[in-house]
């Protein structure tokens, strides 16, 4: 079983550090992020998961993290184009 350390893996800090969000959907916080915040938070989480130094519990949470991440820069882009293309 893994120990409790009452940090998420899911989000992550400026610093690299796990920071606590909220336990029914570690990810709630992203819907509030900039692009460019969401797009740093992705490329921090990418380089940490190339580095191979995390272990697996806190490479899936990383990994959803992740997921989340690029979905919503994605949403972001999408609503620029259509804002371009918008008669």
């Amino acid at each position: 079983m893994a120990k409790d350390t009452g940090k998420s893996a899911g989000a992550v800090a400026d610093d690299g550090d796990a920071v606590s969000t909220d336990d029914a959907n570690p990810n709630a916080d992203v819907a509030g992020l900039s692009y460019e915040a969401a797009r740093d938070e992705l490329v921090d989480i990418v380089a940490r998961l190339e580095g191979g130094q995390v272990g697996l519990e806190e490479s899936m949470g990383l990994w959803q993290r992740g997921e989340a991440l690029a979905a919503h820069c994605a949403s972001w882009l999408d609503e620029a184009e259509a804002k371009l293309t918008a008669d």
